[in-house]
């Protein structure tokens, strides 16, 4: 076992043998360099723990490590074994640790099992298009707090999301793009996902708790009777090309309040006209009632029913619903000159006529199927318009009244004591 001391020109003069040496330093011990028979030259450090020998790599001779380099951090790794840690296995464990984006895969395939398909659907795409790319190569232990303000700053300008080339196909579905509301939701995610990482003791603490989160722009668009007649104009002129359903489910939206979903996966099953109500199985809040108006219901008793297909909204494929009314929309709404309504607009321009015609909040909400009231209070300022109305009366009252001369004829004189 060969000793001296490891420098450049030590070194260089080690000639090339027949099979591994391990050659010693001098001064510091358990430093050594490792001569394999092709003449690869490795720093290693070799010392005690748990009672037993272990070896530690530092790294081939060369660029970054130069003997003086090499000799640092054996006298790093020396002083963390004298505080009683054990450096070979510490980097066998950083070796062998979850990757983020395994962690996203595990979290898919085994911590969803509360959340709808819709959901899981919404997370995978987010993990995909932003989570893995910005994330995946990274440890889980290794994460931190600035990786996640970083993750939602890229979001947010929407540098995270991976183009297709441009000659490339793209594949089917909606197509990712970034922003605040994205960036704000992709926080939650990972809040979620390193939540399970705990749960799994996979981390012990969550680095994206307690972020604050981009502020999205709320969507406050609602129809005034004016674009509600537009509207109603351009969709009875649709009927007569697309047919009868597409412009039946959005009616029905305006009528009920409903989601897109809850309309497009109607099925006659879940019609009960005896009692004017819709009762659907699941939604995004479960098992729910939606209770129909006149109108509703006038609605869906003209609705013709095709033989072997449960839908009420029925699709061109046999037994299946209607796929989609995106084209049908925009068609019908640029024609009312309407641009910037989205469909979901119609389910707050029905709340927004509630709140406005005096309905609590907690009514409006259960019209709505709200799960939680904070999601009804931004109908508030909308439901005390009634009282403006009324303070604007009692105000034009005592204005008119004010307004007008007293006769002096009829002046009755105030008795003065005294």
């Amino acid at each position: 076992m060969p000793h001296l001391k490891i420098t450049k020109r030590s070194i260089d003069s080690i000639a090339r043998g027949s099979k591994r040496v391990n050659y010693w330093d001098t001064e510091l011990i358990g430093f050594g360099l490792r001569v394999t028979s092709t003449g690869e030259r490795t720093y290693v450090v070799k010392y005690r723990a748990g009672g037993r020998p272990r070896w530690f790599t530092i790294g081939k001779h060369g660029s970054p490590w130069a003997p003086e380099q090499a000799r640092r951090e054996a006298l790093r790794i020396l002083g963390e074994v004298a505080r009683g840690g054990d450096p070979a296995d510490r980097k066998a464990a950083e070796r062998n640790a979850m990757s983020f984006g395994a962690l996203c895969d595990l979290y898919l395939s085994e911590g969803v099992a509360h959340k709808k398909a819709s959901s899981i659907k919404a997370d995978r795409g987010r993990i995909s298009h932003h989570l893995k790319p910005l994330l995946g190569a990274k440890r889980v232990d290794s994460v931190d707090r600035g990786d996640i303000e970083r993750l939602m700053i890229e979001v947010t300008s929407g540098r995270s999301v991976l183009r297709p080339p441009k000659d490339s196909r793209r594949k089917a579905g909606s197509i990712a793009k970034g922003g605040m509301g994205v960036a704000a939701r992709c926080v939650d995610l990972a809040s979620a996902i390193f939540a399970f990482a705990v749960s799994r003791r996979l981390r012990a603490d969550n680095p994206a708790r307690g972020i604050k989160r981009p502020k999205s722009r709320r969507h406050e668009r609602f129809l005034s009777d004016a674009e509600i007649a537009a509207l109603a104009d351009s969709l009875d002129r649709e009927s007569e090309v697309s047919g009868a359903f597409g412009v039946a489910a959005i009616k029905l939206l305006m009528f009920t309040g409903c989601r897109r979903s809850e309309v497009l996966r109607l099925c006659w099953r879940d019609v009960d006209f005896e009692r004017r109500c819709l009762r659907l199985p699941d939604s995004k809040t479960g098992p729910k009632t939606i209770y129909l108006n006149a109108p509703a219901v006038a609605l869906l008793e003209q609705l013709p029913r095709v033989e072997g297909n449960p839908h009420v909204i029925v699709g061109n494929r046999p037994g299946s619903p209607l796929i989609g009314i995106d084209k049908l929309w925009f068609r019908t709404r640029n024609r009312a000159g309407l641009g910037d309504v989205r469909l979901h607009d119609l389910r707050h321009s029905f709340a927004s006529i509630g709140a406005i015609g005096g309905l609590s909040l907690p009514v409006i909400g259960a019209l709505l199927g709200h799960k939680h009231s904070t999601t009804t209070a931004r109908y508030a300022h909308l439901s005390a318009d009634p009282l403006r109305a009324a303070n604007e009366s009692v105000g034009a009252w005592i204005a008119a009244a004010m307004a007008k001369k007293p006769d002096s004829t009829n002046v009755v004189p105030l008795n003065r004591a005294g």
